[in-house]
């Protein structure tokens, strides 16, 4: 069978993580997902899997006991998860982007105590800037951290749509703190908060309440968290200095736009899948629907679709893995491979006919889970200002 989503350039080791990767979801992802997903039943033995293949490490550095691998290899790794079920690859996401702010701007202290147990799966990653009446307005944050008397904070406030919310056992938090600058941007920390997993009050004064029921994404729970005057050590600052936080959240936005576009393309490509088997199967009219003009074109949009959305992911990853700014990049990327995840699925829905409407079908799913690629990590009006204003600070014209 062929494959799409082939990447040239990729080291033998890249390769052997991919091949792992792709065997594993074929061989413990894809039977299972469905029926897990329609009981939004958490995927244990499969997190346990990806623990074992050190997905849990893979961006990690090899002194602190990951594999020390690239974004690029991240975001390819993503693209294979999601083509079996996306809610996995967000079981892994949010832990993934707090160990990027800790490599990048954690202390070395902080590096020591958290990534060695992050790399193993043992300490699992939540990431939290929402707020009930802030979405991509981040410097709306009202959640609060005030400075005490002996240098230590305590943090009030809510937190919205945290992704691993209950399974987390580190949440990098992004408060509000008074650091006396003019813009507000510099008023922002990001604390690095402690807490056992599940729900109810998880550590003194942090509770997360349940589970959001969503229409998709189901089997990784998404919560919502309070904050109650939840006393915290300067030391539990990222990087160890109050101000840094917008700027440390949106370094790790970057990446998690990346992953949201692999994420998109692993779904996309699941429906070509589906769509490309299903046409060769099912009989119209005396002959199989694929040699049907109309069937055929339809594939044809559709792999080109995957295919273009593929390689925008990978100029992203790239571009951020040489040590630039890959913000217009991973916009553009994550725009593209959202909605055109949203248009293959559609036509995969469509070729399946009435069939694509029953639960029993796996492109049901995927149709509720495209969804929630356009409007996670910023939707697609978003990236256009992000994109937009960049262009017109690089086509400045002087009169």
């Amino acid at each position: 069978m062929g494959r799409l989503m082939t990447t040239d350039g990729l080291t033998d080791l890249q390769e052997e993580i991919l091949q792992a990767v792709r065997q594993f979801v074929d061989r413990e992802i894809i039977p299972v997902a469905t029926e897990l997903e329609h009981k939004d039943e958490y995927p244990t033995e499969i997190v346990e899997g990806l623990k074992e293949l050190g997905i849990f490490g893979l961006t990690i550095p090899e002194e602190y006991g990951g594999l020390g691998e690239s974004l690029l290899t991240y975001a390819l790794v993503v693209e294979e998860i999601a083509r079996g079920w996306m809610s996995v690859s967000g079981v892994i996401n949010t832990h993934f982007i707090v160990a990027y702010l800790l490599m990048q701007h954690g202390t070395e202290a902080q590096k020591l105590k958290y990534l060695p147990r992050m790399a193993t799966g043992e300490v699992r990653g939540a990431f939290s800037m929402s707020e009930p009446d802030l979405g991509s307005d981040v410097a709306a944050v009202s959640t609060k951290a005030k400075q005490l008397t002996d240098g230590s904070y305590e943090i009030t406030g809510q937190k919205m749509w945290l992704t691993n919310g209950a399974t987390s056992t580190l949440v990098a938090v992004l408060t509000k703190t008074d650091e006396g600058a003019e813009s507000v941007y510099r008023n922002l920390t990001t604390f690095l908060v402690e807490k056992e997993p599940g729900f109810g009050e998880t550590a003194q004064g942090v509770t997360i309440p349940g589970k959001i029921d969503k229409m998709g994404y189901k089997g990784v729970e998404t919560t919502e968290m309070f904050l109650d005057q939840h006393r915290i050590s300067a030391d539990q600052i990222l990087g160890g200095a109050p101000g840094k936080g917008f700027y440390q959240m949106m370094d790790g936005v970057e990446v998690g736009r990346v992953n949201v576009g692999a994420r998109a393309v692993g779904i996309a490509n699941r429906a070509f899948e589906l769509a490309i088997a299903y046409a060769q199967q099912r009989e119209t009219f005396g002959k199989k629907i694929a040699d049907h003009q109309a069937i055929l074109f339809r594939l044809a949009e559709m792999a080109t679709k995957v295919e273009a959305a593929n390689a925008m992911v990978v100029r992203a990853a790239r571009k951020k893995d040489s040590g630039e700014r890959n913000d217009v990049e991973a916009g553009m990327a994550k725009m593209l491979a959202s909605e055109y995840c949203k248009e293959v699925v559609e036509a995969s829905f469509r070729i399946h006919g009435g069939y694509g409407y029953s639960k029993e079908f796996e492109i049901e799913r995927l149709y509720r889970e495209a969804a929630f690629m356009l409007i996670g990590e910023g939707t697609s009006d978003i990236q256009k200002m992000i994109i937009g204003r960049s262009l017109l600070k690089d086509y400045k014209i002087t009169m």
